[in-house]
C-alpha cells in the first residue's frame, strides 16, 4: 500500500505536533510538521530531493503574520502536484471560496473529528473538493459572484485598445509611469496619456483599483507577455 505524505503547517506548536502525531498513528500515512510558510517550502523542497514528495499539505487559513489563504496560491505555483487543505478556526465562505480560487480542494474546521480529517486527506488524492456542508451555499454564491466580476472585468479590458492592454500589464506589474515609458518606448506624455484611457474604460479612478479589476479578469503583469511585444516592434511608438 502506497502511504500518503501530509505535511502540517501551523504556527500554533502545540496543535501542529498534537494533529502531526494524531496522523501519524494511521497505518498508510506519513507525516511532518512545519510552524512557517518558509520552514513548510523548505520542507517540500527537501522531500522533493529526496524523492520523497509530499501529497497533502494541511494549511492554517491564519499562518502567523500571513495569510494562509492568499499563500495556497504561492504553493499551488511552487509544487503544482501537492494537494492543498485549508485548516480553519471558523468557517468564512468568503474566504473558503478564495482558498478554492487559489487552489485549495478543501476547507476543514480545526475541531473536525480525525475521522473527517482522514476523509478529507484520502479524498483530495481522488481529485475530490470537501467542503463543510454549511458552507456549500455561501461558497457558491462567493464563486458565482467572483465569476460575473471577472466577465465584466473581462469586457471591460477588451474594450482596451491593443497598446492600452499593454500599458495595463505594466501597471499590474507595479511599474510607474516612468518605467513604462522607457520599456514601451514611448513619452511619459502618452503613458500619462493612455493611463487616464485605461481608467476612463474600466470605469475606475485609481491605479489600485485598475490593477485589482484587471487580476480580477485574469490579466497578468508584463513581465512576459510583454518583453517578446516590445523587441517584435522594435520600439515602435503608439
Amino acid at each position: 500500500m502506497a502511504r500518503i505524505r501530509v505535511l502540517v503547517v501551523d504556527d500554533h506548536r502545540v496543535f501542529a505536533e498534537s494533529l502531526a502525531a494524531a496522523l501519524a498513528a494511521e497505518p498508510d500515512i506519513d507525516v511532518a510538521a512545519a510552524g512557517s510558510g518558509p520552514a513548510a517550502l523548505r520542507c517540500l523542497d527537501r522531500g522533493a530531493a529526496e524523492g520523497r514528495r509530499f501529497d497533502v499539505m494541511l494549511v492554517d487559513a491564519d499562518l502567523g503574520d500571513a495569510d494562509g489563504v492568499a499563500w495556497v496560491g504561492e504553493v499551488r505555483d511552487a509544487r503544482p502536484g501537492v494537494r492543498v487543505v485549508v485548516l480553519a478556526e471558523k468557517d468564512e465562505a468568503r474566504r473558503a471560496a478564495l482558498a478554492l480560487q487559489a487552489g485549495a480542494c478543501g476547507w476543514v474546521a480545526k475541531d473536525s473529528s480525525l475521522q473527517r480529517l482522514l476523509t478529507v486527506v484520502r479524498g483530495v488524492l481522488r481529485d475530490e473538493t470537501h467542503l463543510p456542508p454549511a458552507l456549500l451555499t455561501g461558497v457558491l454564491k462567493e464563486l458565482t459572484e467572483a465569476r460575473r466580476h471577472r466577465t465584466e472585468g473581462e469586457r471591460l479590458v477588451e474594450s482596451l485598445t491593443p497598446r492600452e492592454r499593454e500599458v495595463l500589464r505594466c501597471m499590474v506589474a507595479g511599474l510607474g509611469r516612468k518605467a513604462v515609458a522607457e520599456r514601451l518606448f514611448l513619452s511619459p506624455h502618452t503613458v500619462r496619456t493612455h493611463m487616464q484611457n485605461v481608467l476612463g474604460k474600466l470605469g475606475v479612478h485609481s491605479t489600485l483599483a485598475a490593477v485589482a479589476l484587471a487580476r480580477r479578469a485574469g490579466v497578468g503583469p508584463a513581465e512576459d507577455a510583454l518583453a517578446g511585444d516590445v523587441v517584435e516592434r522594435g520600439g515602435q511608438l503608439a
